[in-house]
């Protein structure tokens, strides 16, 4: 009976609604017909609740959502689990021979298949792939159908931000940073106050006004994070109905005839203990061949892409329009549905998987001597979190020693070469000076989830031959800057455990280094064939940052002479001169935005960051569309099988994408991590916080909270009544009566006076008691002259406002 009353309350029909609550299933059966979103205020409204009933009700519909019953995500009408909301926006993914045009959801949350959704268009030829539009969504009989409302502008046009009420009135607050404008709403839909949305602009200059086009929903919900940055940045999350068939269908095919069987090896990935895929692994031993006596032979062993996904194929598609997977604290972007991406191509222990391997043979001295390349069938002998591994070695190394004649020192980290062995050979194990006994007994042995020895058969030899990879990179002198990287730890609900540095082992240095190799294997290899290379390029720093890092050198006392041949060993002999004074982070963060950004081009320039001649990506096909490329040129030009290029790509405009594609996933990774970071500090605004400048303005100076990270503001307002000079070249803010200064690389305390999760603005304030700033005087009431904002006489002098360029 409820529904026939539900459905006589939409056509207008006044009809007594039943007593009491209606059930689980009377909910689910008037979400399903109606013909409007069906958010808790129409489900009240068309079964007559009262006012305590509606209460009962939100009670109801929130134990459906926990049941798996509803969903409603992303705005607040309902729907059935795994369903499509009524009115939701679409992406249009494919217009097919016969011109019917085919969509999915832009934002999908359920763990179910997307619908891939037919459109009715009003007009033959009116939307193309790529578009957005607001649309009405209907189940039938053949699946899908979805009537548009209006087209809505490209993503990039849009506003993302959250709505707040002033008066009668709405406004929508940017998420971004720079966003300082707000915009009056004129059309809120069904977003309130204190929601996510996505907005596009309406009306003319100067009224313009924001028109809300999807809630998002909680913007301090965990996901919410990096939910901002992939629609803000337009990252699409959303595969096409056709790629996901696709996936499924190549997933089941067999891995290939022909492949050189490696099952025997103990191949090991050695990845981080959360890592989301797995697209290498690795296997070395001693090298039986008199002619490269005391050398070694490796295997860099990378997953097989290219033998799922074929050019032009939907998949291909996908994943160059996607460039590279997209990874944040919470959840990946994945450049291949998951079905390969997490399943089928990841290298797991125990099971048949296609790879791609590289077969080096590494010198006594660590030089690549010769490589081949082969398709492979590998079966992994463990899957190794880097701690692991770490621990593992430095236990095989603690239980040589004898521990009735260990002394005090807490300085053992793991195994080294010795600093006067030559080159190449193995270390010897560690001397009773080098280790103590209650670090030997802590870790003598451990539980991990496989097998012990391979401790012996395969860390061992890695190990051993990667000592010969390292004595080669020493000597080579690639540009070796340790600044810390910040990793956020979740718990299974989403919320934030911690922020901290991520540790450095010698672990990740040891499989960097093999992955490297691979790589220059890779472009060499190309070129022997004079095949189309995808290089990762990295060009020298230009002059002008050349010119703006001596002046900022100068101003610690550290001389750069511009006349040498600059060399990525340049720089780090002036890290090696600074030693362990306080400024070195500060040294090494400069230098690094001396440097240029890496790219993607057919034109090889050289690696400069990493001191080769030849350098291209070959060991991640899963998550980056270059090293994919890479695969299938080695597949046509060592006729390796199906899979290798289609014969008409063009490398220079691909360079082209997936580099700008590359720099838009850093932006999103990067500021995904500055909301965390926020998030984090929220629970310490008033607090004190030890903190960082760096970097110096005219308006204030940026300054970050040690050992968490975040940068945020210090207004020079906020600094007291005085005049501050800001002095360009030494970066500087000097206090003109006091000689209070604030310089890049000072560390001061700070009271954090804001940290803002949905934008990730932090901002600061002095403490009480130093020049005037915010609660100055004991939190008195500031005399005028503290409180009005001073003036800041900016001196000339050469450029000193170099933007962060990103890693390499």
């Amino acid at each position: 009976m409820a529904p026939a009353v539900a459905s006589a309350y939409l056509r207008g029909v006044p009809k007594k609604p039943p007593p009491g609550l209606p059930t689980r299933e009377q909910v689910l059966d008037f979400i399903a017909t109606s013909a409007t979103p069906a958010g808790k205020r129409e489900i009240a409204r068309a079964f007559g609740l009262s006012a305590q009933q509606k209460i009962a009700l939100k009670a109801l519909l929130k134990d459906m959502a926990d049941e798996g019953l509803i969903d409603s995500a992303p705005g607040r009408a309902f729907h059935k689990m795994g369903g499509l909301p009524k009115v939701t926006v679409l992406r249009v993914a494919d217009v097919d021979e016969g011109g019917n045009v085919w969509a999915v959801p832009e934002n999908w949350q359920s763990d179910a298949p997307v619908p891939r959704i037919r459109v009715r268009e009003r007009r033959r030829g009116a939307l193309g792939v790529g578009e957005r539009l607001l649309a009405r969504n209907e189940e039938t009989g053949h699946g899908w159908t979805a009537h548009p409302m209006k087209v809505l502008a490209p993503a990039a046009e849009q506003l993302i931000g959250v709505l707040r009420r002033e008066g009668d009135r709405l406004w929508l607050q940017g998420v971004e940073k720079k966003e300082r404008r707000e915009y009056a709403v004129s059309d809120a839909g069904d977003a309130e106050a204190g929601d996510l949305v996505l907005a596009e602009k309406a009306g003319r200059p100067p009224r313009i006004t924001a028109r809300v086009v999807q809630r998002l929903g909680d913007p301090f919900a965990p996901r919410s994070f990096s939910l901002i940055a992939i629609h803000r940045l337009g990252i699409p999350d959303v595969f096409a109905q056709e790629a996901l068939d696709e996936a499924a269908r190549v997933a089941r095919q067999p891995l290939g005839e022909g492949r050189e069987d490696l099952t025997h090896l103990p191949i090991v990935a050695i990845d981080p203990a959360d890592a989301r895929d797995h697209d290498d692994a690795v296997w070395a031993a001693p090298d039986d061949d008199p002619a490269n006596a005391g050398g070694w032979q490796a295997i860099v062993a990378i997953a097989d892409v290219s033998h799922y996904v074929r050019p032009k194929s939907a998949l291909d598609r996908e994943a160059r329009a996607r460039g590279n997977s997209v990874y944040f604290p919470d959840r990946v972007v994945p450049m291949l549905p998951e079905i390969l991406s997490a399943d089928v191509c990841s290298l797991k222990a125990g099971e048949d998987r296609a790879a791609l391997a590289c077969h080096l043979r590494i010198g006594k001295d660590g030089a690549l001597k010769s490589w081949r390349f082969s398709r492979a069938l590998v079966r992994l002998a463990a899957n190794i979190a880097y701690e692991e591994a770490q621990a593992s070695i430095d236990s095989r190394a603690a239980r040589t020693v004898r521990p009735d004649s260990l002394p005090s020192s807490r300085t053992w980290s793991g195994i080294h070469p010795s600093a006067d062995s030559p080159a190449g050979e193995s270390a010897e194990p560690w001397t009773p000076e080098q280790v103590r006994r209650d670090e030997v007994e802590a870790t003598a042995s451990f539980s991990f989830a496989w097998d012990p020895a391979l401790v012996d058969t395969a860390l061992a030899p890695l190990w051993d031959c990667w000592r010969a990879l390292a004595a080669a990179r020493d000597r080579r002198e690639p540009l070796e800057l340790d600044l810390p990287e910040r990793r956020v730890v979740l718990d299974e609900k989403g919320r934030i455990m911690s922020v901290a540095p991520r540790e450095r082992l010698d672990a990740h240095r040891l499989i960097e280094d093999y992955m490297i190799a691979a790589n220059v294997a890779a472009a060499k290899a190309l070129e022997a064939k004079k095949a189309p290379v995808m290089y990762r390029v990295h060009e020298a720093p230009a002059r002008e940052k050349l010119v703006a890092l001596k002046d900022y050198l100068a101003t610690f006392e550290v001389a750069f002479a511009l006349g040498q041949v600059i060399r990525p060993a340049t720089f780090n002999h002036i890290i090696e001169r600074v030693g362990d004074a306080e400024f070195r982070p500060e040294i090494m963060e400069q230098i690094l935005r001396s440097q240029t950004q890496a790219y993607y081009a057919p034109l090889n320039q050289g690696h400069f960051g990493l001191a080769l001649g030849s350098y291209a990506h070959f060991t991640s096909p899963i998550r980056r569309y270059a090293d994919l490329m890479v695969h299938r040129a080695l597949v046509s030009a060592y006729a390796l099988g199906p899979g290798g290029l289609a014969g008409d790509e063009d490398f220079e405009r691909a360079g082209e994408t997936i580099s700008q594609l590359e720099r838009r996933a850093m932006e999103a990774e990067r500021e995904t991590i500055d909301r965390y970071v926020a998030a984090y500090l929220a629970e310490r605004v008033g607090e004190l916080v030890e903190a960082r400048i760096t970097g110096v303005t005219n308006f204030g100076f940026f300054a970050t909270v040690e050992g968490v990270g975040g940068d945020g503001l210090m207004p020079v307002r906020d600094l007291g009544g005085e005049y501050f000079r800001y002095d360009e070249a030494s970066r500087r803010l000097v206090g003109e009566h006091s000689g209070e200064t604030y310089a890049q690389g000072q560390r001061l305390a700070l009271r954090l006076a804001e940290a803002n999760p949905v934008s990730g603005v932090l901002r600061f304030e002095l403490p009480e008691g130093r020049y005037g700033g915010a609660g100055a005087g004991g939190g008195g009431r500031a005399r005028e002259s503290e409180r009005r904002p001073p003036r800041v006489l900016k001196r000339r002098g050469r450029p000193g406002n170099i933007r962060h360029q990103g890693r390499k």
